[in-house]
This record gives structure tokens, sequence and C-alpha cells, in this order.
């Protein structure tokens, strides 16, 4: 029988969404961004975007809704937020370390 080819599909950055994501059911990007760092090792905005992306394609992920902002942000006066929940194929473990730091945080 001969292994499977290239790259394995699972990824610890993006199971680790799905387990912030088991706790507070939905959340937009940059909340779960702010999240990540207080519980795992450090990884960036832009890594954590494009494992929501793929984990969207992947049936991990799905689009909760998109909210347009109004406001004076920096980049312009609408800021997009897509929130997130999990998708059908999304395994979480439940890990208590999750539960522990999203109670004790602020950033919700």
């Amino acid at each position: 029988m001969m292994a499977a080819r290239g790259r394995p599909i699972g990824s610890v950055i993006r199971q680790n969404v799905v387990e912030i994501l088991y706790y507070l059911g939905t959340a937009h990007g940059y909340q779960i961004s702010k999240l990540y760092p207080r519980i795992f090792a450090a990884a960036t905005r832009r890594v954590i975007y494009y494992h929501l992306k793929k984990g969207c394609d992947l049936g991990e992920f799905e689009v909760e809704k998109i909210e347009r902002e109004q406001g004076d942000f920096s980049w312009g006066s609408v800021a997009e937020k897509t929130y997130y929940r999990l998708g059908k194929n999304a395994r979480p473990r439940g890990l208590a370390r999750v539960k522990e730091t999203l109670e004790l945080t602020t950033i919700k």
C-alpha cells in the first residue's frame, strides 16, 4: 500500500481556532486573532484569517453573517466583520484550557 502524497490536510492552528469557536459559538476574525495568543502560541492575524478561509473551504467553519460597521477607521469609513461558526466537518476536542482562558478574558 502506498503512502498518501502531498501535504496533510490538518493544521494545528486551524484546530486551535475550532477549539475557540467551540466555546464562543460565533466570533469575527479579529476577535479570534486577539484571543488566540492568550491561549496558544503567538500567530499572526494573517495566518488566522488564512485558516478561517481554508476552514470554510474544508467545511470546518461556516460564515454566520457579514456586518458592515460605520466609523472613523484609518482605512476608511466602513469595516466589514465576517462572523464564523463551526461547520459540519469541525471536530472540537473541548480543551479545558480554552474554556478557562475564555472565562477569565474580557475579549468576547
